[in-house]
C-alpha cells in the first residue's frame, strides 16, 4: 500500500487527538477550579448569578444568594470560583460607590409615555379625514362660504364631473397614476 494514500486518514486522526486532548484538559482545569470552593467562598454560576458556597454535597453545592435566601446548584453549574477580593469589588461595587437599591423599574412602558395631565381613559382621533373636509375646514376658518356649498350658482356639468373624480380618487392624494 502507497504511504501516500494513508495520509489523509494518519491527518484526521491526529486532529481529533488534539481536540479531544484540548477537551479534557478544559474538563480538568474546571474540576480543579470546582475543587476549590470551600464553604464562604464567592461564586459565579453559568447563568451569572453570583453566590456564597454555605454547603458542598456530592454533585451539588448550597449556595446563599443574600442573607436568608438560598439555592441549590448542580456542581456543573458552577461557571467561576472567585477571589475573595474580586467578589466583594462585583457584588459590592467599587470603594466608596453604592449600589440605588430603591430604585422602582416599571414593567412596562406605559407609565414612561402616559401624559400626566391627560386622563387615561381618552381615546385618540384615528379617523382619516377626507381631503373635502380639509378644505371645507380651511374655508371656515377664513370666514368664507365654501364655492361649492354657495347656492347662488348652479352646478355646472363640468364642477360635477370634478366632484365626482374627488370622491372616486384615492384619499392619499391621488398619488398612484391612473
Amino acid at each position: 500500500m502507497d504511504p501516500i494514500a494513508l495520509l489523509p486518514f494518519i491527518v484526521i486522526i491526529g486532529a481529533m487527538f488534539l481536540m479531544t486532548r484540548s477537551a479534557k484538559k478544559k474538563q480538568r482545569q474546571a474540576a480543579e477550579m470546582r475543587d476549590q470552593m470551600q464553604p464562604g467562598t464567592g461564586i459565579r454560576t453559568i447563568g451569572g448569578m453570583y453566590a456564597v458556597v454555605k454547603e458542598i454535597r456530592e454533585d451539588s453545592v448550597l449556595v446563599e444568594i443574600e442573607p436568608g435566601t438560598h439555592a441549590l446548584f448542580a456542581k456543573n453549574a458552577i461557571g467561576a470560583v472567585l477571589s475573595d477580593e474580586e467578589f466583594d469589588r462585583i457584588t459590592n461595587g467599587p470603594e466608596g460607590e453604592e449600589f440605588d437599591v430603591d430604585t422602582v423599574v416599571p414593567d412596562d412602558a406605559s407609565s414612561l409615555t402616559q401624559d400626566e395631565d391627560a386622563p387615561s381613559d381618552a381615546k385618540p382621533d384615528l379617523q382619516k379625514k377626507d381631503a373635502g373636509d380639509d378644505a371645507d375646514a380651511a374655508g371656515k376658518q377664513d370666514g368664507e362660504e365654501p364655492a361649492e356649498a354657495s347656492d347662488d350658482e348652479p352646478k355646472t356639468d363640468s364642477a360635477k364631473a370634478d366632484t365626482a373624480e374627488a370622491k372616486d380618487g384615492k384619499r392619499d392624494g391621488d398619488a398612484d397614476s391612473k
